[in-house]
């Protein structure tokens, strides 16, 4: 028996062909996912480092018109994502019972949910995939056996040369199944930690948020340092 991809496709039956398949359409998955996560975690990363540089000068001066404006100008930044919302919070907020700072705080925490769910988006594939990969090719090793054995069944013959090309070819589909599974799991481990990096920096930066927001209470969006002393003198 010759160990090449073409005789190995055509000497399986075709239940084994499909175990075989369902475990490609499985690695396919994990490539478009990863490749994915990547791209839209690099295109975050880039637009919040951006955003965080017409921030800063921003939030010195408390122009908060700006700053939503800036919010709105890099839509790709979760850094943007998780400010916009806690901003227009407050600045929309009426007087009640709760104050806007404590609207905004609330608010910050029900944003830091929804972006975590948004940047974990496809990660449970990767984790089914490396959980259910070993299984479904261990199911393409056992159909492969039973139809080896089938063989030597109906052939009337055996001994270890009858149902060595079988079995080796059974076999084929659990090495399947492993190098479908073991990459999936390292890039689920791996996304995961750059995602809880990103969650980490922006929990940080609510945090950053909120103090402004409660130090500079009661200052209008357009009201600059100057004019806020002046004002009190």
């Amino acid at each position: 028996m010759a160990f090449d991809l073409p005789h190995i496709w055509a000497s399986m039956g075709a239940l084994g062909k499909s175990v075989a398949l369902v475990l490609l359409i499985m690695g396919v998955a994990c490539a478009g996912v990863t490749v994915e996560r990547l791209i839209a975690l690099r295109k975050s990363a880039k637009e919040s480092r951006r955003f965080a540089a017409k921030a800063g000068p921003l939030l010195e001066v408390w122009d908060l018109t700006g700053l939503m404006h800036a919010c709105e100008e890099h839509k790709a930044s979760a850094l943007a994502k998780l400010f916009l919302p806690v901003l227009q919070r407050y600045t929309g907020a009426r007087a009640g019972r709760v104050s806007p700072v404590e609207l905004a705080r609330g608010e910050s925490e029900r944003v830091l949910e929804t972006l975590s769910a948004e940047l974990r988006r496809g990660l449970s594939v990767l984790a089914s995939v490396g959980s259910v990969a070993p299984f479904v090719g261990l199911l393409g090793t056992v159909v492969g056996i039973i139809g080896a054995f089938q063989g030597i069944a109906a052939t009337g013959s055996g001994g270890l040369g009858a149902v060595s090309a079988g079995i080796a070819e059974a076999l084929i589909e659990t090495a399947f199944g492993l190098m479908v599974a073991i990459p999936a799991v390292l890039l689920f481990n791996w996304l995961t930690a750059k995602i809880n990096a990103v969650e980490l920096t922006l929990g940080r930066s609510a945090g950053e948020l909120l103090d402004e927001i409660e130090n500079n209470h009661g200052r209008t969006s357009q009201e600059a340092p100057e004019e806020a002393v002046r004002k009190a003198a």
